[in-house]
């Protein structure tokens, strides 16, 4: 709240009351080996644990399964997430989580791995059809009927955040989209963050994770602020995603300032351990802050980039399929965005830029899109994220299309800080084509 302190103006008939839903958290080296206590106190005594084909040779799932284990807990380990998980990998989770009659989860891994034990436990304790919970108008986005079983997440990429949100995002096949699942419910019980795990992470993996962290704290700054929304006739309607507000801000100032000063040190330098151990922390504050707040345009233009990627094969990543990786598909898009998107609240743009670390001095509201776009162009340049929307496979000819599967994200795009057209969606990823 420290800029824009009439950006909370209420309004007769609009919302002038915001949710904080907390997240549990326990952040520091070593803190995996707890699991197994936590999840006796959460009541598990069968438990699921997930994970991916590359995690399961490394020392944190071997770390976790032994905690558990020596809590006295029957441990049965899912090892089939896939790498930006898709509708049929979701229901393959949800096949074995169902079998398999689990009181309990635990996920180690990035966000795929705790999205998709979210989906798994979701639709394996309220069986459903599969686009019943999905977000409209995609699905139904019906509302989860009540309590999940307990689930601790444990992170080891510093990006998605999705250890402190109750989001889960999907590829959904038959329309060549991402999209997702939103409750509280699906909020994991738990998370046990240790920054240690990134150490080994490869350099474009921590640059994608990290501008998804950067992009998270920046879209929930500059979204649309709560009191623009219409009042809800009772509590329980208040949207998860309910826009900026004063208890996000904390965090996402804290994140930016965090990610100016150490997100260039923790791709560029894997032996930076400092810098690797304070991108996670920002991705937590992040986490919990957009978790309250929502994301905007840049996500929700991001998700047909990542779906109708032709033959784009990241350094660092499987290379068995073509991906744009979540956090690489997001922040291509930000700059066209933000330059967009500063007419409505200039002085929160230059105040995020700011704190990335933008020389702002002097600056007028004019000057508030270029100030923000050119401070993320100059990071992306930094870490080797590649050259806009046209430099992980897109041109003109796929502008359309990309429109298309971004229209359908009305959940995020309402949650701009100004109105967002199909014709102007087409015109941010023109200008999101190429950025030097």
């Amino acid at each position: 709240m420290s800029c824009c302190h009439n950006y909370y103006a209420t309004t007769e008939g609009n919302e002038n009351v915001f949710s904080v839903d907390i997240s549990a958290i326990s952040f520091g080296h070593g803190v995996l080996g707890e699991a197994g206590e936590h999840a006796k106190t959460l009541g598990m005594k069968r438990v699921a644990l997930f994970t991916d084909k590359n995690l399961i040779n490394l020392p944190y799932v071997a770390q976790v399964r032994a905690a558990l284990k020596a809590s006295r807990m029957d441990v049965v380990i899912f090892d089939e997430v896939r790498v930006e998980p898709t509708d049929q990998s979701f229901l393959a989770a949800t096949r074995f989580a169902t079998e398999g009659k689990f009181d309990g989860y635990v996920s180690v891994g990035g966000g795929s791995v705790i999205d998709t034990c979210k989906a798994a436990n979701l639709y394996a304790t309220w069986p459903a059809d599969f686009l019943d919970y999905v977000n409209a108008p995609i699905g139904a986005g019906q509302p989860v009927p009540g309590p999940l079983r307990p689930h601790i997440a444990c992170p080891t990429t510093c990006g998605t955040g999705s250890e402190c949100t109750g989001i889960t995002i999907f590829d959904l096949l038959s329309l060549r989209v991402k999209t997702g699942i939103a409750s509280r419910r699906l909020k994991p019980s738990l998370a046990l963050i240790d920054p240690g795990t990134t150490y080994t992470l490869p350099k474009n993996v921590v640059a994608s994770s990290g501008f998804d962290v950067l992009s998270h704290a920046l879209e929930s700054y500059t979204a649309r602020p709560y009191t623009k929304r219409t009042a809800p006739g009772q509590p329980a309607l208040r949207p998860m995603s309910q826009g900026a507000n004063p208890w996000s801000d904390i965090g996402c100032e804290a994140a930016l300032k965090l990610l100016g000063q150490y997100l260039v040190r923790a791709v560029n330098d894997a032996s930076d351990f400092e810098a690797r151990d304070q991108l996670m922390y920002a991705a937590t504050l992040a986490g919990i802050a957009f978790g309250n707040s929502g994301v905007h345009v840049p996500h929700g233009m991001a998700y047909s980039v990542a779906g109708l990627v032709r033959d784009f094969q990241p350094e660092g990543y499987p290379a068995h399929e073509p991906m744009v990786p979540h956090g690489m598909s997001v922040i291509v898009n930000a700059p066209s965005v933000f330059r967009f998107t500063a007419c409505a609240c200039p002085e929160r743009h230059i105040h995020g830029a700011a704190c990335l670390g933008a020389q702002t001095q002097g600056a007028t509201n004019d000057d508030a899109g270029e100030i923000i776009a050119g401070q993320l162009i100059k990071m992306m340049q930094a870490t080797g994220i590649p050259n806009g929307v046209g430099a992980v496979g897109y041109g003109e000819a796929d502008v359309a299309d990309l429109t298309q599967g971004a229209w359908a994200q009305q959940r995020l795009l309402t949650n701009a800080p100004r109105a967002v057209s199909q014709s102007d969606l087409s015109q941010l990823y023109r200008s999101a084509m190429r950025y030097w």
